[in-house]
């Protein structure tokens, strides 16, 4: 019995390791979060499951060790996902406060984009994917903080 407990908690421990990484995806809860840590929100809008280039991003950057322990430290990471599959589909009030946010800091309607903000959600700056590694990635994003 002791050690089918022992094999849970490693396997339980290994997957929250796995996705350390917390993405927020609601835009006061990135604010609050910025103001508390005194780091800034980078906020990213893709569209998950159609998107090639943000799946991409995903992949090359968001989704690697090296990219998931800095950011835990340094950004606010905030999503806002517009997947097309229904399989995938947001809730219609996840899907307001994405298009909230899109009206505001994506009107041009990019996908990848990524927009880093201060506390209050003043643009610091505005980037895309970029074929580089993830510690490129984060000196680019650290650049924007002035």
């Amino acid at each position: 019995m002791g050690k089918i407990i022992l094999v849970v908690f490693f396997i339980v421990s290994a997957t929250s390791m796995l996705f350390s990484q917390e993405w927020q995806t609601d835009f006061t809860q990135a604010k609050e979060l910025s103001s508390k840590n005194n780091i800034p929100i980078v906020l990213v809008f893709q569209g998950s499951d159609w998107c090639a280039p943000c799946i991409k991003l995903d992949k090359e950057i968001w989704s690697t060790e090296e990219f998931k322990n800095y950011a835990k430290e340094n950004f606010v990471m905030l999503q806002a996902d517009f997947p097309k599959k229904k399989k995938n589909s947001l809730s219609e009030e996840q899907a307001e406060k994405n298009k909230a946010l899109a009206e505001q800091y994506n009107s041009k309607g990019y996908f990848p984009f990524v927009v880093v903000l201060d506390k209050d959600g003043n643009v610091l700056g505005q980037t895309s994917y970029k074929k580089v590694t993830p510690a490129a990635y984060i000196k680019l994003l650290e650049s924007f903080k002035g």
